[in-house]
């Protein structure tokens, strides 16, 4: 009884935390970390409606007639489908791409404890330092990561509000087209999705439910407060920076034991499951390339996004998620379709054009 209801709490509250987490990360890359744009967060909720909740309801559709971990279900799916398996590939981007996003994310730590301490020691020297921490952490259970990350955001929020400093005041500026970027890399890679890591923690629980809807919407709904938190409080890494640096290096573990374990239902090799996130977290400790990886960072989640899209809505066959979906309406189901084929697809190539748009 207990696990059921840890299974049920679990994938909300991982969602909010791992979110705020990740856009405190990506929020100074895309340019809004302090900028109170009522137009963009507006734009911002559009993309949560357009893109982030269709592939929120996939994730979980497709855990639930996988009812195993993305890459190891991908196998099986496109079999289904009788689909090539070059749509595979999606499961092995998001797989390595985890430990990517997570070695960003200590990368931003590591800056931050570096201009803190103000020591002669390079950057690199306090990112080894956290990486070695977040593997270690790795090893802890799931539930203590969790709950360890949710104390580091918790703290950011409290010392932003008590210890911070004036914000600027909310107001409307003109929307251009390369905001659209931002606002869906904030939609989809800042809240975590098409990585599989909703797919995977909502397994047990999802096999419980009737509908997706009494997992998808929860994530939904968590990933909305957790970016929401972030836009109303302005959370400057300035301000409380060591509770964000530990929620941070927390939220690292949870992503690299995650990945480790995709890789381990894959019937990887040891060497490989510890291997894989290693490389993929070294490459960030290369200070003069961090631009060019923040970049690639954005491309790289908006890519595997668009694959899975592409997959649920083109290749995968009508009646394959509709059971899983289990909506009370015909109509929903056939409004989720049309939003994964069509307007999911053209929200996150516009996107990558826009990222790209910044470049040139």
């Amino acid at each position: 009884m207990q696990d059921n209801a840890m299974s049920k709490w679990l994938p909300p509250l991982m969602a909010f935390c791992l979110s705020f987490i990740i856009i405190a990360t990506l929020a100074p890359i895309t340019g809004i970390q302090a900028d109170r744009q009522l137009d963009f967060w507006l734009l911002w909720l559009a993309a949560m409606l357009i893109a982030a909740l269709p592939l929120c309801y996939l994730e979980i559709a497709l855990a639930k007639r996988s009812k195993t971990t993305a890459l190891q279900a991908l196998s099986s799916l496109t079999r289904d489908a009788d689909a090539s398996s070059k749509w595979r590939l999606a499961g092995w981007l998001a797989a390595v791409f985890i430990p990517f996003l997570a070695g960003g994310m200590l990368s931003n730590a590591a800056q931050a404890t570096h201009q803190l301490a103000n020591a002669p020691a390079s950057a690199s020297i306090f990112y080894a330092g956290l990486a070695l921490a977040a593997f270690a952490l790795s090893l802890a259970a799931r539930p203590i990561l969790v709950a360890l990350t949710a104390a580091g955001v918790l703290a950011s929020l409290i010392l932003a509000n008590v210890f911070g400093t004036g914000l600027p005041a909310w107001h409307i500026t003109p929307v251009e087209f390369g905001e659209w970027g931002s606002a869906a890399v904030l939609a989809l890679v800042a809240s975590g999705l098409g990585m599989g890591l909703y797919w995977q923690s909502s397994l047990s629980a999802v096999q419980q439910q009737d509908s997706a809807s009494k997992m998808a919407l929860p994530v939904w709904l968590a990933q909305l407060l957790a970016v929401a938190a972030f836009g109303f409080f302005a959370v400057q890494a300035q301000l409380p920076a060591y509770a964000l640096v530990f929620g941070a290096v927390m939220a690292a573990a949870l992503l690299l034991q995650m990945a480790r374990e995709q890789l381990q239902q894959r019937q990887l090799a040891a060497a490989a499951q510890w291997g894989i996130p290693l490389a993929a977290v070294a490459v960030w400790a290369i200070p003069e390339i961090s631009g060019v990886f923040n970049i690639l960072l954005m491309l790289w989640g908006l890519t595997v996004c668009l694959i899975y899209a592409l997959f649920a809505g083109w290749i995968m066959k009508i009646s394959h998620l509709r059971k899983a979906m289990n909506f009370s309406n015909e109509a929903f189901y056939n409004i989720w379709r049309i939003a994964v084929r069509i307007a999911l697809p053209i929200a996150i190539i516009a996107a990558m054009a826009a990222v790209l748009g910044k470049l040139f």
